[in-house]
């Protein structure tokens, strides 16, 4: 039997069908398209199912379980996405929705940091740890966390969102309601605003020709790969956002003191010219300065497919 895993990211629908042995032997995707309701988002994932299906080769018989990682507090218990603030989702009963589009009764849910988490648990830097956290910087901030090798869910499934402890007092409004939060600070979309920030005091930056004079272009690349080409404002957008990483970086080692953190998404593409800086910043500021045992920083191992993994894991 084969199972198929689902992450649903802010930018992107990734849908992958695992065997027995946690390959990926089928693929579909479709775009998100946010800002947009549930029920066309549920069309379009349900669709990617089927493409990823019929990608592998197989029938829907042939699938024993579908698990959706989704940003937001997930009740696995009912299936409902109870909230998401960036996907605006108040108490989308998820599960019923992929029930009436697809021809599987066993469909599990959680949040899409805690199946990255357990994807890289099972199968990628976490493989053998038995207390680790993921760290995913995309479009939020996201986080799943693994003691004693479970993961943290809490009472209300809504443990783990760690992109939402506030770094900055009455700092920047975040989409949750609070300021101040790491994920308006860290995360791809907030380095992309400060690129363009950066930009507009610095109209000579190399930083305009990547982007082809288009605030439009503007990615979570631009600003790390100007500083690679000597710029140095990009520079300073790079600096000031690793500081702000590590603020958060620094909380969760200190909170969880884990075996290891792994880096994740979008800007976790960057891998060593992220995590080197960072490292340096982050043993200078964690309280077990002094411990033999010291939580090592990695990259995350699985890319884009960690969620996929973890998502298709969700029903053992």
């Amino acid at each position: 039997m084969y199972r198929i895993g689902v992450d649903l990211g802010g930018t992107n629908i990734a849908v992958g069908v695992i065997n027995d042995k946690l390959e990926i032997i089928g693929r579909g995707n479709m775009k998100t398209n946010l800002p947009r309701a549930a029920e066309p988002i549920f069309d379009d994932i349900a669709q990617a199912c089927k493409m990823a299906v019929e990608d592998a080769g197989i029938s829907f018989d042939e699938v024993s379980s579908i698990g959706v990682g989704a940003p937001g507090t997930i009740n696995k218990d009912t299936g409902m996405i109870e909230f998401s603030n960036n996907f605006e989702f108040y108490n989308v009963p998820a599960r019923d929705m992929l029930l009436e589009r697809l021809p599987c009764k066993n469909i599990y849910l959680d949040n899409d940091a805690n199946c990255a988490a357990l994807g890289e648990a099972v199968a990628g830097a976490g493989h053998g740890v038995k207390n680790f956290v993921a760290i995913t910087l995309g479009t939020g901030v996201g986080s799943g966390i693994v003691i004693d090798g479970k993961l943290v869910t809490g009472v209300n499934f809504a443990a783990g969102e760690m992109g939402h402890m506030v770094i900055c007092i009455d700092g920047k409004r975040c989409s949750c309601g609070r300021r101040g939060c790491w994920e308006s600070y860290s995360s791809a979309t907030a380095l992309i605003a400060q690129t363009k920030d950066s930009m507009k005091h610095n109209p000579d930056s190399i930083m305009w020709d990547l982007a082809n004079n288009s605030y439009e272009n503007v990615t979570g690349r631009t600003a790390f790969d100007a500083m690679r080409k000597g710029d140095k404002a990009a520079q300073k957008v790079v600096d000031k956002y690793i500081y702000y990483l590590t603020i958060g970086i620094t909380n969760v080692i200190n909170i969880f003191q884990p075996e290891i953190v792994c880096i994740g998404g979008g800007v976790g593409h960057e891998k060593e010219n992220l995590l080197v800086p960072l490292r340096k910043q982050v043993e200078r500021e964690r309280y077990s300065l002094r411990s033999l045992k010291q939580t090592k920083i990695v990259s995350a191992e699985l890319g884009n497919d960690a969620g996929i993994f973890g998502a298709a894991l969700l029903d053992e």
